[in-house]
């Protein structure tokens, strides 16, 4: 019998022979954990479309970073849930917001060895649900990126260590540079959504933010899913405009972006794992179709694969506990 030259099966025999010879790896602390931070005190909220994901107050978020710190996850991204909302969206810049308190907070508990990354935008706060000022059922660019700018200023201030705009208004991340620096916070890097998609994956999110749009959607400002070579464009703009990193929202359907963005841009790449992927592997699990850890592990994986350098999920925690011996 002729045998083939090359046995690829040899160096796949046993698992310390995989783990030998794999080509990527995740860790804990490639993940960065979302975290819904409402003012309303008392006991976490469990958002209905996302097993497993709460709202939740101060004291809760606290403990919750604890345990995720306690497994490796040095990061967390800040989504907040004021109590009131109206058209300027004054509680995402008051020095008492719900995030301003949430990063001095978890800073003084956590001081370095926690990056507080801060969400920058404006649908969280907007009584209409859209990411930027609106008049006459449209989205104004460059009021909203000032606007996003003041935001991020007030961010800093409260002690974030990066800020990470999401609106996808054009010059946005200029006009965050700009408050940052005059502000006299020139050390604090910005996180750039840059490539984010108009995508049908945001829905859980939504309930989880309390966001939804009152009018419209909000493919006026968020990409087509149709373009790839646009989403490098914005990519391009938003260094120039002097983003630290880049990211691409959604993950899953957008793998070949994140390649082609890791082939030609040389800035850290973040991928974000949204709450629709979330919901469908949990959906799957819960009706047995899917084993969960495997699942989650080869999904993550897979985004660290195709070039990103640092994934936000919903499942950080998890999947830490789980690379740290958990069943």
């Amino acid at each position: 019998m002729t045998f083939p030259f090359t046995r690829f099966r040899r160096m796949r025999r046993t698992q310390a022979l995989r783990n030998l010879i794999a080509e990527t790896h995740i860790q804990p602390n490639d993940f960065i954990y979302p975290l819904f931070i409402t003012e309303r005190n008392g006991d976490p909220t469990e958002i209905v479309s996302m097993p497993g994901v709460f709202q939740q107050d101060l004291e809760h978020t606290v403990r919750d970073v604890n345990d995720a710190l306690r497994h490796g996850v040095e990061s967390v991204m800040l989504f907040g849930i004021p109590e009131g909302k109206d058209p300027q969206a004054t509680q995402a810049w008051d020095e008492e917001g719900i995030i301003q308190r949430a990063v001095r907070r978890l800073k003084d508990e956590f001081g370095e060895q926690l990056v507080v990354i801060t969400d920058t935008c404006l649908c969280e706060y907007m009584n209409h649900g859209h990411c930027g000022i609106a008049m006459d059922s449209q989205v104004l660019n460059d009021p909203s990126a000032e606007l996003l700018g003041k935001v991020a200023a007030s961010q800093a201030m409260a002690g974030a260590d990066i800020v990470a705009p999401s609106s996808m208004m054009d010059g946005q991340v200029a006009f965050i540079r700009d408050y940052l620096d005059e502000a006299g916070y020139d050390h604090v890097p910005i996180l750039a959504y840059s490539t984010k998609y108009a995508s049908s994956l945001y829905g859980p999110f939504r309930d989880a933010a309390e966001s939804p749009p009152a009018f419209g959607n909000r493919s006026t400002y968020q990409m087509d899913a149709r373009n790839r070579r646009e989403g490098l464009r914005e990519m391009i703009s938003d260094i120039g405009e002097s983003a630290d990193m880049v990211m691409v929202k959604p993950a899953m359907f957008y793998l070949d972006v994140i390649r082609e963005a890791r082939e030609q841009v040389d800035h850290p790449i973040f991928a974000y794992s949204v709450s629709g992927e979330y919901a469908m592997i949990k959906a799957a699990v819960q009706n047995g179709w899917l084993e969960e850890k495997p699942t989650v592990l080869e999904y993550l994986t897979s985004i660290k694969r195709a070039g990103a350098d640092k994934i936000i999920t919903y499942y950080a925690k998890t999947a830490a506990q789980w690379m740290n011996g958990a069943q």
